[in-house]
């Protein structure tokens, strides 16, 4: 890449929204501050930022993606060095890096003795933005009982409640085939964290929680377990996916398939979706990576929260289910945003 296009590209940049920061002191940084960045691998990273970037509608973000499509991975690290500076969004905090995964269940189209737990659609007279029935009431009650809105049933309703955190899976019929669903709306009530009501509960202590640990928890406590997971009000709905290829992952809030280890569910309030995304994550498996910002979740919130997705299945749960560790997160923009919200900031 020429240094003369890319100046001329650098000038013809137009400002655009990248999320609100009136509130939260903005500093740019260089490369040489984040830890790790020439050991990663900007290919891999490059290859994910395409498949998001063609949706990115700022006019600064079109001239980046259209040069973006003309790169390949022996370039990828000058792309991003050139075309972006890094910016730390944040009061200084320490980031909260959790995990997500794609769950796979087995389930079945009909329900009987084994299969007794229905996944369900939006019910239609729940409009976007509306609060709805609690969790609690909508199970208590059966208000979505027997009207045609059950996509499939599960075995267990632990598993149908992790399957509505992570907001999207795979579920595996008898027949070998599989059918994916994903997010179809919420019931309008904020997430409230199963875990740490155990830890105000005086149940576990922060360190010693995980979805396992839930799960288990639940299950040899069934009665306290229900209201447990009903301390949670926020329901989730779902869809039928049917043009995802099976080796494609979930579908994102871009609408488009996810990647395991290198994209991020953040807080599009402070992070544009589609951003480059640096990670500095700590904890047992320290992790330094450069991601993409292609998805988000009703629990993370705020400017140095994020979530990673591991992947799907089984193993890349128990992985997703450990994490719970502090770092730090930065933005890569476009640089004349990047200046732009330097100095307003």
């Amino acid at each position: 890449m020429s240094r003369r296009l890319v100046a001329a590209l650098c000038l013809g940049l137009a400002m655009g929204g990248a999320g609100a920061h009136a509130d939260q002191p903005v500093r740019l940084l260089s490369f040489e501050d984040l830890k790790g960045w020439a050991a990663d691998d900007h290919g891999a990273a490059l290859s994910v930022f395409r498949e998001t970037c063609p949706d990115l509608d700022a006019p600064e973000w079109k001239s980046v993606c259209a040069l973006a499509s003309q790169q390949d991975d022996s370039s990828a690290r000058q792309f991003f060095e050139l075309l972006f500076r890094p910016v730390l969004v944040g009061s200084g905090t320490p980031a909260l890096f959790t995990g997500y995964y794609e769950p796979e269940l087995q389930g079945a189209r009909r329900p009987d003795a084994r299969f007794r737990y229905p996944i369900y659609r939006k019910p239609p007279e729940l409009r976007p933005g509306t609060r709805w029935h609690t969790r609690r009431e909508i199970e208590e009650q059966g208000l979505l009982k027997g009207r045609g809105l059950e996509i499939a049933w599960l075995e267990d309703p632990v598993e149908l409640f992790f399957l509505q955190v992570q907001g999207s899976g795979r579920i595996r019929l008898r027949d070998g085939s599989a059918l994916r669903i994903g997010y179809g709306g919420k019931n309008g009530h904020d997430y409230r964290s199963v875990g740490q009501e155990l830890v105000r509960r005086g149940i576990y202590r922060p360190h010693q929680v995980s979805a396992q640990v839930i799960r288990s928890w639940v299950r040899r406590n069934p009665q306290a377990g229900q209201d447990l997971l009903w301390h949670n009000p926020s329901y989730v709905f779902f869809r039928e996916i049917g043009n995802v290829p099976a080796d494609k992952g979930p579908l994102g809030a871009m609408n488009r398939s996810i990647t395991a280890m290198r994209t991020v569910a953040v807080d599009p309030a402070f992070t544009p979706l589609g951003a480059p995304v640096w990670i500095e994550k700590g904890g047992g498996t320290p992790l330094h990576r450069l991601m993409v910002a292609q998805d988000t979740g009703s629990a993370i919130k705020g400017p140095q929260r994020a979530d990673i997705f591991y992947g799907t299945g089984e193993a890349a749960g128990r992985v997703a289910g450990a994490v719970r560790d502090r770092g730090r997160m930065v933005v890569l923009l476009p640089i004349d945003r990047a200046l732009a919200l330097a100095g307003a900031g």
